[in-house]
């Protein structure tokens, strides 16, 4: 064998060395990976504007998988469909009001992220862009106003930016968009085992407000029922109310995003990059 055909099998023999090792690599990694993005924790980017100031365009949000337990829709990359799983869930617990939550959307293929208003049995109602839940009206302290480019259509938006508070202390940022109407909802009591969402972008967020997601209102007036088809067939459904079961999980942190803020010409919100949500 000449000199050249042997450093030519060695180079080969390496090659094939380097891919053995990188396939017994993966073979390791990937079941873990799988095991930690089912059980634990997944990455989930924000696609849109629904949750400004709270999350930007281009966040990746670490998203905790057993916070509220496990149900078909725990399983990564949407395979739970897939898969012979019943309904409900295992190792359940209750969110609270203000978590910001990943869920499956109730009437299309999609993936959501919202804050929780309404628990089961609450009274929701929105009037000029204020919350009342049962009855009390969310507190809201005004901060500044800020001037930014939407991310999609990159319209000059002025918008309000305020401190909401619930009654159970969890205080976070709201955004009121200065040049859309405000806005007033009939009145919503969450049925059992559902939920009542809302973007903090409260003038660019389709949630629990729209109707086309809900059930008709009962003879007072109240939308107290949840499992409706959508009221309309030629408009894109809304939420609704999300069933226990769509949970994914909670919104834990901003990891990194991919979102510098150039768009802000107030500043861009503070302190959002590896700040608990």
């Amino acid at each position: 064998m000449s000199k050249s055909e042997s450093e030519h099998k060695s180079g080969a023999d390496k090659l094939l060395h380097e891919v053995k090792e990188l396939l017994v690599t993966i073979a390791i990694f990937l079941p873990i990976w799988f095991v930690v993005y089912f059980v634990a924790f997944e990455l989930r980017s924000i696609p849109s504007e629904s949750m400004v100031p709270t999350l930007q365009v281009g966040d990746r949000v670490a998203v905790s998988k057993f916070a509220y337990g496990y149900s078909k829709h725990s399983v990564p990359l949407g395979l739970g469909k897939y898969l012979p799983l019943g309904d409900g869930r295992v190792f359940g617990s209750q969110p609270e009001r203000g978590d910001v939550i990943v869920f499956k959307h109730p009437h299309l293929d999609r993936v959501m992220i919202k804050r929780l208003i309404g628990l089961p049995g609450d009274r929701i109602e929105v009037r000029d862009n204020r919350i009342f839940l049962n009855g009390e009206v969310l507190p809201q302290e005004p901060m500044r106003r800020v001037v930014y480019a939407e991310a999609r259509q990159n319209i000059r938006t002025q918008s309000d930016e305020l401190v909401e508070t619930m009654p159970n202390g969890k205080s976070y940022l709201v955004h009121d968009i200065l040049s859309r109407p405000n806005r007033s909802t009939p009145v919503f009591e969450v049925p059992e085992g559902h939920y009542f969402f809302m973007g903090d972008n409260r003038d660019n967020s389709a949630d629990s407000r729209e109707l086309i997601g809900h059930c008709l209102e009962n003879s007072q007036g109240v939308i107290d029922q949840a499992g409706c088809p959508p009221r309309s067939a030629y408009e894109e459904p809304t939420i609704g109310y999300v069933p226990y079961e769509n949970l994914i999980g909670r919104a834990e942190i901003v990891l990194f995003t991919l979102n510098f803020c150039g768009r802000y010409e107030t500043g861009c919100p503070k302190g959002r990059v590896w700040k608990s949500l």
